[in-house]
């Protein structure tokens, strides 16, 4: 609903009021009791009750001010550990360009022939 600021012509006092969209202004002043009561331009605001998603999602976490400590450390800590990541990167590719090349298949069978068999073969 949303919530709307409203000023008497008359004394000056100043109110919130929170109602429907649909409903008509109020228009009587409850500190002079005089129907001078105007809605003032503003932003909306919205009082939202319940446990719905407005509550838990779309928050959004507070950044450290520019010059603060923690914003120095923050900014640090990032830095290291981009560092690092740059390092285990640059250490990966030169292990990419330094393996050495397997070796060649040999040319000739170093395994010693299997024996000859003669089971399974009929005596001649």
């Amino acid at each position: 609903m949303p919530i709307y600021e409203y000023r008497c012509t008359s004394c000056g006092h100043e109110e919130e009021g929170l109602q429907e969209v649909s409903d008509p202004p109020l228009t009587e002043c409850p500190a002079c009791g005089k129907s001078t009561l105007r809605k003032l331009v503003s932003a909306a605001g919205f009082q939202l009750k319940g446990s719905g998603w407005y509550a838990t999602d779309f928050k959004s976490v507070s950044k450290p001010k520019e010059g603060s400590q923690e914003a120095q450390d923050k900014s640090a800590s990032k830095d290291k550990q981009e560092a690092k990541s740059k390092e285990q990167h640059a250490a990966k590719e030169d292990a990419k360009t330094t393996k050495e090349p397997a070796p060649a298949a040999p040319t000739t069978s170093t395994k010693a022939p299997l024996p000859a068999t003669t089971a399974g073969k009929a005596d001649k």
